[in-house]
Order: C-alpha cells, then sequence, then structure tokens
C-alpha cells in the first residue's frame, strides 16, 4: 500500500504560544509543520524547504511577514505556494492593501476572528484546491 506524502505547512509566527498551539492541531490533522519565529526565519525556510502552505503573521520582528511575502513571492516556487495571513493587523490602511494585492495571498485572516480548528479547516480548504 502506497503512503500518502504528508503536506507542509510553515508557520510563520512571533508569538510562542500561538506557533505552539498551531503546530500542536495541525499535527493532529496529519500535516508536517514547520515553524519560523520572525520574517527572516520564515523566508530561509521557505526557500529552502518548500512548503506547501504558509501561515504568515505579519508583525514580527527582524522582518515583517509583508517583507517575508515580498522575498518569498520572488523566486519561481514562491510565486506560486499558497499563503494565508494570520495576523492582529487590519487590512484597512491604504499601503497594506497594496502590499496585499502585490502578494497575492489565498486570504487574510484576522487572529480574534478565528478559532484555531477554523485557521485548520481553511488550510485544508486551500490545500484541497
Amino acid at each position: 500500500m502506497e503512503k500518502k506524502k504528508l503536506q507542509t505547512i510553515l508557520i510563520v509566527e512571533d508569538e510562542e504560544s500561538l506557533r505552539a498551539v498551531l503546530h500542536d492541531v495541525l499535527l493532529k490533522h496529519n500535516f508536517r509543520v514547520l515553524e519560523a519565529k520572525n520574517g527572516r526565519e520564515g523566508v530561509d525556510q521557505a526557500l529552502t524547504k518548500h512548503p506547501d502552505l504558509i501561515l504568515l503573521d505579519l508583525l514580527m520582528p527582524e522582518m515583517s511577514g509583508m517583507e517575508a511575502l515580498d522575498k518569498i513571492r520572488k523566486s519561481t516556487w514562491g510565486a506560486r505556494v499558497p499563503v494565508i495571513i494570520l495576523t492582529n493587523l487590519s487590512a484597512n490602511s491604504e499601503e497594506l492593501v497594496q502590499h496585499m494585492i502585490k502578494g497575492r495571498p489565498v486570504c487574510y485572516l484576522i487572529k480574534s476572528d478565528w478559532k484555531i480548528e477554523d485557521v485548520v479547516a481553511k488550510v485544508q480548504e486551500v490545500l484541497a484546491k
């Protein structure tokens, strides 16, 4: 019997407790999970490990999520990888809206509006497409 390849999710999140919860829940849903605690680590992991999907925070130390997304999108692989923005930042500034258009995330989730299981369901939905 052929084993199904686990899909890999990269969590780029500076808040350790949220990163840990997402990691544990995604593992329980049979995903392989990579973690990065800032944008710079996220870019490094994304471009070397090529995850199937990236969960990306925007407000982080060392490099913001938008800077990280810009760098990821410049590679051939990164131009196609699905990215879900998971942040506390409302997309209500013109600058942020322009970054969203340029970065093309598949969705933009405000952390306070989503339960962890809902985020996992969104990951599964995006990867099923």
